[in-house]
């Protein structure tokens, strides 16, 4: 539509190519554009309903896998435990459908977001319409507190300022203009003589052209972004993917390799033989997996959610403990939100605000509080944030601002406006006495100066004075600080003529206050934990490049005396390539004055390099990052409602430190699932090697129902209260595992291999020792004995082994035998459960079991101690290795 920039344009240029005029479209061109062009509406993508997205929980490998033991288990005959692993499976799938209901959120919430209705121009009248109705070429007037209704090049604009922070970064409002801009290439937080759709008129009033609706508009873009990103894969979810794989193929071949031993030697039939391969099928299968997963992670949602961290989406949990990159937005996530009074300039001295106060009667103090159009009201300080600062900084100290305004009446004033930079007003104080008071840029206020207040005397300003000022200008500049100047006079009368070029002269200078948007006090520390965890901050903003650097410098994620090579501007960015920045991006640890599309960039490249990537923000600008993101971190009190909706995890208390927090019960979820997974597949190979070489050797073997109950009692709760496990000292000492780690890492491989065969060649001992030196005389009794103890052992040897588990490489001793006492009421609940199956009558018929003796329960038992002392005597080993 356009052959440059709508910034670019003059009034003419944007009026000829919009084809439009001051008057306003015509009805009939309204219509005809809205068929054209659309609603100026948000496309809402299709939502999924609640039966397709429990469908879609069922397509996850590791849950086919529990089907199939399932069918598996209803076709040996044991229907309760085919009912149990279905309900597990429906369970699962619920569970998983309530978490993740609302991940289509944050497109609604940016419709919501839409402004309700637009004052425009139709046939040279205003008139009030439905936002949703505007098209481009549009004539549409804004004032303070409207909503922006679509993207509009401003043709007029008196003292505008707007606040577009959710969508550029900009931590105070913006100065709007309606001149032309000439500059190439303008980032969208810099093309001041734009608005767009979403964001607030702060101040002022004006008028403009809509360039934009709908999803051609900055946030349409973002919508679609938020639409385009894929979802990625979670670590957990691509490790239990892989595990199911894994483990399907394993079992199908051994339980195959069983099946056709077993009639090689001809001693079983076909029937007996293909109950016993799919007996050790199911005995192969963890299906309490991912429940035990799942209850685990939910519990450290609830432990997450009392420290202020809101878990979205499951497996952020365990996501959050693999974390290498935290991409932070600056503006209200490591900063407050809330520009603050920092450093004083007066009688020649530079002072740190929260150490000095200005009397009230100073006329430092005076100009602060009387040169502003801050507003009190029940909610507090509204306005400009710049301007309530100066008004909280004496509220802070509990000096009576309000009422030191209130006697000093204003009774003219001279606005803003972005050209001169200054504004003045003229209060009258109870004796009469009329002062102007002039705040400004410190470089426009000294162009009309020519005095200065010191130590309470007026007296003329030297070269000397004007060096010092500037001076301390530059130096606050540097650090980052909005300075502002402040210089007064006193008149006998308003001016008739309320020009700055005749009122704004022959000032005194006062002094300078210094502010910025400060850091959040605990985000420094949490800074220094998380490189200690060996995590990345690293700060993405869309706030100007020495702001950004300061602020990071003061945070820790830049070193003090790091170069601007650690900094780069979305400008840029956009000059490098993909592969140019792909092979740079460790380099960068601050990004400033970007956009939406090089946030998601950003979390690519790192994800390219293998890096799981934590993407914190509360803007809208922020949404398709976050989605992007192997984790999004919202802001439960700033953020929008599009940020938290794009999240996998929302901070209630919007505190930084809350993220390392979450990322320490990440840590801690991942090793407790790495424990019961250890403890759970150990026990499962055990079973395997039992029944493969009980075939091998022509032995009487476990029953299907024998095979199923041992799973049931011992798989199930000893694994999921390995999951309230306490944290293991100094886990956040420890290098993040990343993206190419996976649950056999970290030695646990081995472990299951050399455990799982150790419960094996136990149970096999015992139950070759119960043969060899039998109780009863009768071959069949003896065999029934022997059958019992290889049952007794598997089962008891397993609930010892979780003892074991406890911690991978550490002792047990040393970590706390008993500590944790839900495994203690687990492993004694499964140990009464089993033994009821081998002392109560009936039971025992049921299981095909005998009762055992005295001794015959001491060899049971030895053999579960024997199985904690090696593996404890192997651990030793393993960290002397270590050392």
């Amino acid at each position: 539509m356009a052959d440059k920039p709508w910034y670019q344009q003059t009034t003419d240029e944007l009026f000829a190519n919009l084809d439009t005029q001051e008057q306003g479209l015509t009805e009939a061109t309204v219509k005809e554009r809205r068929e054209k062009y659309g609603e100026n509406k948000l496309a809402a993508k299709r939502q999924s309903t609640l039966l397709e997205k429990f469908i879609a929980q069922f397509k996850d490998f590791m849950i086919i896998v529990l089907i199939v033991a399932a069918v598996i288990a209803g076709a040996t005959g044991e229907l309760v435990d085919a009912l149990i692993i279905l309900a597990v499976v429906v369970l699962n799938a619920i569970f998983g459908v309530f978490q993740e209901s609302k991940a289509e959120d944050a497109i609604n919430s940016l419709r919501e977001m839409a402004a309700p209705v637009a004052h425009v121009e139709r046939n040279g009248q205003v008139v009030t319409v439905k936002s949703d109705e505007l098209v481009p070429g549009d004539i549409v007037h804004l004032e303070a507190g409207d909503i922006v209704p679509a993207d509009i090049r401003l043709v007029t604009a008196n003292v505008m300022k707007v606040e577009e922070a959710a969508l550029t970064g900009e931590s105070v409002p913006v100065n709007k203009t309606s001149d032309v801009l000439t500059d190439d290439d303008l980032p969208l937080g810099d093309r001041d003589n734009l608005v767009y759709m979403t964001a607030n008129i702060t101040t002022g009033r004006g008028t403009g052209v809509v360039v934009a609706t709908g999803m051609k508009t900055e946030v349409g873009q973002i919508a679609g972004m938020i639409e385009e990103t894929e979802e990625t894969k979670t670590p957990l979810q691509e490790n239990l993917n892989q595990l199911g794989k894994w483990l399907t193929a394993l079992i199908l071949a051994i339980a195959a390799l069983v099946f056709v031993i077993g009639m090689v030697r001809g001693e079983e039939t076909l029937v007996n033989m293909l109950l016993t391969a799919i007996s050790l099928a199911v005995a192969a299968i963890p299906e309490g997996l991912p429940a035990i997963v799942t209850i685990t992670l939910a519990l450290g949602t609830q432990r997450m959610a009392k420290r202020h961290a809101l878990i979205r989406k499951l497996p952020a949990v365990e996501t959050l403990g693999s974390t290498d990159i935290i991409a932070s937005d600056k503006t209200g996530t490591l900063t407050q939100n809330k520009m603050t009074v920092e450093q004083l300039y007066e009688n020649g001295q530079l002072m740190d605000a929260s150490q000095s106060k200005v009397d009230l009667t100073d006329p430092l103090a005076l100009a602060m509080l009387l040169n502003n159009d801050s507003k009190f009201t029940d909610d507090g300080l509204a306005g400009d944030p710049t301007e309530t600062a100066l008004i909280q900084y004496y509220l802070n100290q509990d000096e009576p601002a309000a009422a030191t305004i209130s006697n000093n009446k204003r009774i003219a004033e001279i606005p803003f406006d972005s050209e001169r930079k200054l504004m003045s007003t003229y209060n009258e104080d109870p004796d009469g006495e009329i002062t102007q008071y002039v705040k400004g840029a410190p470089d426009q206020l000294l162009k009309r100066v020519t005095q200065i207040l010191q130590d309470g005397q007026v007296r003329e300003l030297t070269n000397a004075d004007k060096q010092q000022i500037m001076a301390t200008n530059h130096d606050l500049a540097t650090q980052a600080l909005r300075v502002l100047a402040f210089g007064y006079k006193k008149i006998d009368a308003v001016p008739d003529d309320l020009t700055s070029e005749t009122a704004e002269q022959d000032l005194i200078f006062i002094g300078l206050i210094a502010m910025i948007d400060p850091e959040r006090p605990e985000v420094a520390q949490a800074v220094v934990e998380a490189h200690e965890a060996g995590i990345r901050p690293i700060m993405i903003t869309g706030d100007h490049r020495d702001t950004a650097t300061a602020i990071a410098k003061r945070l820790g994620i830049l070193d003090k005396n790091s170069t601007d090579s650690q900094v780069i501007t979305g400008a840029e960015l956009d000059k490098l390539s993909d592969e140019e920045f792909n092979q740079n991006v460790g380099q960068y640890s601050v990004y400033a004055r970007v956009a939406p599309e090089h946030k998601v960039r950003i979390v690519n490249a790192w994800q390219k390099r293998g890096k799981v990537v934590a993407m914190t923000g509360d803007g809208v600008n922020d949404a398709p990052a976050l989605k992007a993101a192997d984790i999004g971190v919202g802001m439960g009190i700033t953020g929008t409602e599009v940020s938290k909706g794009a999240s996998d995890m929302v901070l209630a208390d919007d505190n930084f430190s809350t993220i390392v927090v979450a990322v320490e019960e990440g840590r801690k979820v991942f090793a407790n699932i790495q424990k019961a997974l250890q403890y759970l597949l150990s026990a499962n190979i055990g079973e395997v090697l039992t029944l493969f070489v009980m075939t091998l050797l022509g032995w009487q073997i476990l029953a299907p129902v024998q095979i199923l109950w041992i799973n049931l009692v011992t798989d199930t709760f000893p694994a999921i209260a390995l999951g309230l496990e306490p944290a293991e000292p100094n886990i956040m000492k420890r290098k993040p595992r990343g993206r190419a780690s996976n649950f056999f890492s970290g030695g646990v491989f081995g472990n299951v291999i050399y455990q799982g065969l150790l419960e094996g060649l136990i149970t096999l001992g015992v139950y070759g020792l119960s043969l060899k030196f039998p109780v009863h005389a009768s071959s069949q009794l003896a065999h029934a004995d022997a059958l019992t103890m290889a049952f007794a052992t598997l089962g008891l040897i397993q609930l010892f082994h979780a003892f074991n588990s406890k911690s991978i490489h550490e002792s047990i001793f040393k970590i706390g035998i008993f500590k944790n006492r839900s495994l203690n009421w687990a492993i004694l609940t499964a140990f009464l459960l089993l033994a009821v199956t081998i002392v109560v009558p009936g039971f025992n018929t049921v299981f095909h079991l005998t009762e055992l003796n005295w001794l015959q329960w001491g060899t049971v038992f030895g053999a579960g101690i024997l199985m904690i002392a090696i593996v404890e005597i192997v651990k030793f080993g393993q960290r002397r290795l270590e050392k």
